[in-house]
Order: C-alpha cells, then structure tokens, then sequence
C-alpha cells in the first residue's frame, strides 16, 4: 500500500485503515516526526507499534516552526513491512525547487512551511519469506515548481535502480505531484522496463479541491522484475489525508 497521509494529522484513523487492509507493505510520504502539528509523535514509530511491523524512516525537512533548537522536528518518507527490512538509504535529489530555502523574509504563501532539506526517495530491501529481496522506492517529489524538475527527480530514481540491475523484483511508488501517464513520465518509466500497478482509467488520488476539478492522479506504483500485478485500486472513500491510499498484490514469478 502506498500513501501521503498529510503528516498524520488524523493518526487514530491512518492507523485504523492501515490495520484493516493487512498490506505486507506500507509505502509512506508526509510522515511527521517530533512535530508540534501532531502531538510530537514519531508517526511512523506509532504506526510500526500499533500494527507490530518493522520500519525505516528517511528524513526531507526539518521543520523549523514545528520543533525547537534542543528538539528538532523532522518530515519526511517511512517504509513499514511485517518482513525484515535492510541496506535503507536515501537519495537526496539533485535537483531541488528554491522554494523551501531560507530567506530573511516569509512568502505570502499561506500556508507556508519554514524548513531546511530537499526532496527524497527513501531506498529499502524488504525480504518476503521466500528469501526473495523486494527493493522499494519511496517517493515525494516537488511540489512547488514545475513538471521538467519532477522529471528530473524521477530520472534520478530510475537511473538508481538500472544501476542495480534489472534481476529482482522493484517497486517505485509515492506522491509524485505529476500525472505519470503523460507522454514524458510514460516514456521514462517504460524505457526502464517498469509497468503500472494501477488499473488503466483510474480514479484520481486526490479529493476535488474545487468544483470544476475531479481530484488529480498524482500518487502513482510502478513495477518491474518477475511478478505478477494484481487488484490495483485507489481507496477513495477513506477522508484520512488529503490524499486517497492505493494498494495493490504482488505475486513472486516462480523461483523467486
């Protein structure tokens, strides 16, 4: 399963999701940690606790109004698994929107977030019980700017995982603030040989923010290796985040 789910603001009910659909893998973005806006919670911590499954937690941001000098706040991407978690990693992109970086004064921008860090993807082995060594990829991509430093972003991911090879199973999901089926992500994505999890036609991954929008399809899963892709769908009806949950089922190809 993967999801932004907006800090945790709404932690009790994230969790009571999460804990109904029984995912082997929960794939995370907006994940607070020591932040005032959620009761100074290691969100991630709490979830991991609460379904007694093993995490890893890549920190973005530190957010500057959210903690203090003695007591940072931090926000970034968690990967949980009931299955043994190892080598996690973050690429911290290169490429990164001048947004967030500090200036002597605060942008009309309401709200707006005073923080120091860039965007990540969250790197992490997770061993499925029949030995196999699924890599996963936690994404949020910017989203201030504009489309090409997105692009630029994803790129970096897919050129990490055709550095390690095309052998085992690999999964890239996250909030990538673009639609991923327009001809440019489509095309990058394809050349790496990885294909969507999600049902073509899907529904959007946001809520309609006005009434001349239907929602936006910018949480995305993708796929490559020897599996099958099953029961791809987006969680629509759940008002947790700002964002729907998508979740879909792997199935190992034979001798994996």
């Amino acid at each position: 399963m993967d999801w932004n789910i907006d800090r945790g603001l709404q932690l009790r009910s994230i969790i009571d999701f999460l804990g109904d659909a029984n995912a082997d893998v929960l794939i995370l973005q907006e994940v607070d940690l020591n932040a005032r806006r959620t009761q100074r919670l290691n969100v991630a911590q709490e979830i991991a606790r609460k379904l007694r499954l093993n995490y890893v937690f890549g920190r973005e941001f530190v957010e500057l109004t959210q903690g203090s000098n003695s007591s940072p706040a931090y926000h970034g991407q968690a990967t949980l698994s009931r299955w043994r978690i190892s080598n996690p990693r973050a690429i911290r992109f290169q490429q990164q929107s001048s947004f967030w970086q500090p200036r002597w004064y605060v942008p009309k921008v309401e709200p707006f977030q005073e923080r120091l860090g860039g965007r990540i993807a969250l790197v992490a082995e997770i061993s499925v019980p029949s030995n196999a060594a699924v890599v996963s990829y936690n994404l949020h991509l910017e989203s201030r700017g504009h489309d090409e430093l997105r692009l630029a972003q994803l790129n970096e991911v897919l050129m990490d995982a055709r550095a390690r090879g095309a052998a085992g199973p690999t999964v890239v999901a996250g909030d990538l603030n673009l639609d991923a089926s327009t001809a440019a992500a489509g095309a990058a994505i394809v050349r790496e040989g990885f294909v969507s999890a999600m049902p073509s036609g899907r529904m959007a991954t946001t809520p309609a923010r006005h009434l001349l929008e239907s929602g936006r399809h910018i949480d995305w899963a993708f796929v490559r290796g020897p599996v099958q892709i099953e029961k791809g769908r987006v969680h629509n009806s759940i008002k947790a985040s700002d964002h729907y949950p998508i979740s879909f089922e792997l199935g190992l190809s034979k001798g994996w």
